[in-house]
């Protein structure tokens, strides 16, 4: 019996990800399949597309390979669009030749909509959907300053931060009054707005282009209806999506009357031998614009050719967990509270920037949608009560409260019934991960190898960790401790891995010992690794893209986009003259003044642009970085000690500058602070540090692993009448033991009680060198003092770093006109939102 063909028009996403379904079914025996693709390239990941401009290759967001096609039997044609379809004849055109069909499937998905403005095809106009699009905008960067995105959506969100990575002075015009308007309400749009903009991206909202000309300080300027205009190098196109059904027009299907190839729940158009699958389909009048409800189409339909009389497309949720220039997003069900009788419950954190809203049913027993803007945490939550219509508490609000405030701990893995949908993108629900325990699946990997869950946006990894985590505990196995998906091993394996292979860089160790392009965990979790080992700067063209904003810029954004400046002050000690250049400095600037816990000087208020000349000025008076934005010893707190106080019988300033000297630099899982009390009266609280030495008659107490903050822990005490040279042996131990062996963000208190066998454990190692690396730990920690340097004098010192600093690249001397100012007991503070000046 000879086969029949099925032919796949288009090779994106859910063209593939159809292929890999049909490929592995019964019916594709019957079947030779061809599939067609309009680019080059094979099928790649556009959900992690704005990758390609921090390094990633086509190779890296590849879904599939050729030798995979080959392996399925699929003819595979690239660099082939179809031209016409004769329904007739079942046969497809393209400029190489005529093909027949017996089945048809249509995955042509979206193209970008541009609006109808006079000038949108100029020279240095795009749009943002291909790797051929980022080619072409890549290559206008290098010679732009400024960009702007049309379209303020997920898509836009995601230009503007390309824009921004490639150095350009980024702006966001949005046609509706917020940002993201179908998933954000406006004081959730407002938050977003305001942390993009502190970030260096700005905001015009309720703008409309009506032309696009030449323009006078830039290439090209844009002309708003308002009569304001905006001037440019460059335009990126983000203003939404249009479904891809041209093919389907001319040749007779019918369409909805915006677009969109009508399909009934087998996903199958007004010709049966003819099908439809993601964004070019429209289903009860509606087109779906994410990449899970076209991979449940293409499951859908996989199963329809598999003659399985239960398989129907019946809609998808269309919930977003997102970070948006590192800021989170996250939108579930009826956000807008539509559903007649809803009622909200709202959280707003003005001073942490967080914003909650709960969308519930009258009687209060039904989550129906929420919006979350700057901490996603209880998303993972919320998305279950509403999926699986889990009855809410009595107090709904503690879901979205913070814990400090009342807020419920986050819904256990227990808690959620086997039919809670886990994995949208490929419709994996938790009786699906237990399904795949049962089956032999031992491990993370195993279980995401199996049931593909979080292999599509990655949205749900959080939420599979815990419950892969949490079945494998009933069954008696051992939990996987990977890093991430990207590193199947611990950060302290990590480590081991980055200093025995001399690796230097992220992109080294990811080939080597990791797979994907990473994450928003271990790519910080590296850079700090890295840095503990090597010292490299930390704005090396390497490890910029693993920072945070503080470590990016070097300095604390504060909570109206300008940023604090904290010099080190060894020991608290500091000169008359020094305290005059900070005065100055903070006159001449205008920055807010205070003398921080820790015994330092903050400067509040200083510009992006600024901080180099800041810093400039204090270098220059003998100033060094105070490491404040960074995961790195803090300060050394002191008493005066014997040098001054009655009291005293130890000089704890001279030790506490000797200790802020050797550890300053110093890169840690988490930040550390350390104290020297010259004696048992404690004036310098060292029993709440990190590492707290206390002067006895004979030497120094060394206390470890104490915190202070939201959940504050007692140091324990660790050893007795040291000398100073065993003082500093034996912290040089500890701290190295802690940088090694602890996991990401882990406090040192966290670290000991986690460790097997706790303090007398510490004590065997550290004390007795029962594990023989005492001698190595001191020769690692001298290492890293002798390869110290001021971060701040190195970039400022260096063209290229003093880049990074400029708000506007082409106008270095302007200031950002955005920030409001005030006065209060004689300092300058920022306008707040909502208080009168």
């Amino acid at each position: 019996m000879s086969k029949q063909t099925l032919i796949v028009i288009g090779n994106g996403m859910v063209g593939h990800h159809f292929l890999e379904q049909f490929s592995q079914s019964p019916a594709a025996d019957a079947y030779n399949i061809v599939v067609f693709g309009e680019e080059k390239q094979l099928a790649y990941d556009r959900v992690h597309l704005s990758e390609y401009f921090s390094g990633s290759s086509h190779a890296d967001l590849a879904m599939g390979t050729a030798d995979w096609y080959a392996e399925q039997g699929i003819d595979l044609h690239l660099n082939e669009p179809v031209t016409g379809i004769d329904r007739d004849a079942r046969m497809i055109t393209t400029p190489k030749g005529e093909y027949p069909y017996d089945q048809l499937v249509l995955a042509t998905g979206s193209y970008p909509f541009v609006p109808p403005i006079e000038g949108n095809d100029q020279e240095g106009c795009f749009v943002y959907r291909t790797l051929d699009d980022l080619d072409a905008i890549q290559a206008s960067a290098q010679k732009a300053k400024t960009g702007v995105v049309v379209g303020g959506g997920l898509l836009g969100l995601e230009a503007a931060n390309a824009l921004k990575s490639l150095g350009l002075q980024a702006h966001v015009v949005e046609f509706a009054p917020r940002l993201m308007p179908v998933q954000l309400d406006d004081q959730g749009g407002a938050l977003l707005r305001q942390k993009i903009e502190d970030l260096g991206v700005q905001v015009h909202t309720e703008k409309a282009t009506t032309a696009i000309v030449p323009g006078s300080s830039a290439r090209l300027r844009m002309n708003f209806s308002d009569e304001s205009h905006l001037e440019t190098d460059l335009i990126v196109f983000s203003a939404g999506i249009r479904p891809q059904d041209a093919l389907a027009r001319a040749c007779g299907l019918e369409v909805g009357e915006r677009g969109g190839i009508v399909i009934n729940n087998q996903c199958t158009t007004s010709d049966p031998h003819i099908h439809a699958i993601g964004e070019c389909a429209l289903w009860n009048n509606f087109v779906f614009g994410l990449v899970a409800p076209g991979y449940t189409m293409a499951r859908t339909l996989s199963a329809a050719l598999n003659n399985d009389a239960s398989a129907a497309f019946t809609g998808a949720d269309m919930s977003t967990k997102l970070k948006l220039l590192g800021v989170d997003v996250g939108s579930i069900g009826d956000a807008h509270a539509k559903t007649p009788g809803a009622r909200n419950i709202r959280f707003n954190d003005e001073r942490a920037g967080h914003y909650r809203r709960m969308v519930v049913s009258q009687d209060g027993k039904t989550l129906l949608g929420a919006i979350l803007v700057g901490d996603n945490g209880p998303y993972d939550t919320l998305l279950q009560y509403a999926l699986n219509g889990i009855e809410l508490p009595a107090n709904p609000e503690a879901l979205i409260l913070p814990e400090s405030e009342g807020g419920a701990p986050a819904l256990g893995a227990d808690a959620l019934p086997d039919t809670a949908s886990i994995c949208s993108c490929h419709n994996v629900t938790k009786g699906d991960i237990c399904g795949a325990i049962d089956a032999g699946c031992t491990d993370l990997g195993g279980v995401k190898a199996e049931t593909k869950a979080s292999t599509g946006c990655g949205g749900c990894a959080a939420l599979l960790k815990k419950v892969v985590d949490s079945e494998l505990e009933k069954r008696g196995v051992e939990v996987c401790t990977d890093l991430c998906e990207h590193f199947p091993y611990t950060r302290q394996e990590l480590f081991h891995l980055v200093k025995v292979n001399g690796i230097r860089t992220f992109r080294g160790l990811l080939r080597q010992y990791g797979k994907g392009q990473g994450c928003d965990i271990c790519k910080p979790t590296v850079g700090s690794i890295l840095a503990t080992c090597w010292n490299e700067h930390i704005l090396a063209t390497d490890h910029v893209p693993l920072q945070d904003t503080n470590d990016t810029f070097m300095a604390n954004m504060q909570k109206n986009g300008t940023y604090s400046i904290v010099p080190r002050i060894p020991g608290g000690e500091i000169t008359p003259d020094k305290l005059i250049v900070l005065g100055e400095v903070a006159k001449e600037y205008d920055l807010y003044t205070k003398i921080t816990g820790g015994q330092r000087v903050d400067l509040f208020g200083a510009t992006l642009s600024e901080l180099p000349e800041i810093w400039e000025k204090l270098i220059a008076a003998g100033f060094e970085t105070g490491h404040a934005y960074g995961k790195s010893l803090r300060t050394v707190k002191s008493c005066v000690g014997s040098t001054w106080c009655r009291y005293g019988v130890q000089d704890s300033v001279g030790m506490a500058i000797t200790l802020e000297n050797r550890y300053k630099g110093l890169r840690a899982p988490h930040k550390v602070k350390m104290a020297v009390s010259g004696c048992t009266r404690e004036c310098a609280e060292a029993q709440s540090k990190d590492f707290g030495v206390i002067a006895t008659e004979k030497g120094w107490n060394l206390y470890v692993c104490g915190n202070g903050g939201m959940r504050p822990r007692h140091a324990d005490l660790f050893a007795t009448d040291l000398s100073d040279e065993e003082l500093i042996r034996t912290i040089d131990r500890v701290v190295m033991f802690y940088v090694r062996t602890a996991d990401r963000l882990q406090r040192t208190s966290v670290w000991m009680e986690n460790l097997e066998g706790g303090l007398e454990y510490l004590k065997q190692v550290v004390l007795e060198d029962s594990l023989g690396i005492g001698e190595e730990l001191e020769q690692h920690m001298a290492g890293l003092v002798e390869t110290y340097q001021c971060e701040w004098k190195t970039a400022v010192e260096d063209p290229e770093k003093r880049k990074r600093f400029r708000e506007f690249v082409n106008a270095p001397e302007q200031k950002d006109p955005v920030q409001q100012w005030t006065s209060e007991r004689g300092q300058r503070r920022p306008v707040l939102e909502g208080a009168s000046s």
